[in-house]
């Protein structure tokens, strides 16, 4: 949508609706646009971030690059934080688990299971 600011030029609006990291906002302003912004938390949130962890896993599968990555672990300490659970719990999780069924370094892929 176009619109006409008080000088009679034209601004663009382009509309996100969409998780974004916090300075984000700050980073638009100092480019000289305006940023319109409404904070959401609770479930909203824990929804916003699986929906951003989904959009990641699709940026890293189309480049592979390490910042993706990092990307991911940001969203899996925000999801951490939003359900009250520390890293240290998850991490004793990840290690019984791991433990208990192994890990994914071996690469394997379970074809079939005949009885």
């Amino acid at each position: 949508m176009d619109v006409y600011d008080r000088l009679g030029e034209e601004m663009e609006i382009i509309e996100y609706n969409k998780l974004v990291r916090d300075k984000i906002p700050e980073i638009i302003e100092a480019d000289g646009k305006t940023a319109i912004t409404m904070s959401i938390d609770g479930l909203k949130l824990k929804q916003a971030l699986v929906k951003k962890l989904a959009e990641e896993g699709e940026e890293y599968l189309e480049d592979l690059e390490t910042e993706e990555i990092a990307d991911l672990l940001e969203i899996l300490h925000g999801l951490m934080e939003v359900q009250g659970v520390s890293y240290e719990e998850v991490e004793r999780i990840r290690l019984s688990k791991k433990e208990e069924r192994g890990g994914f370094s071996e690469g394997l892929i379970l074809k079939k299971v005949q009885s």
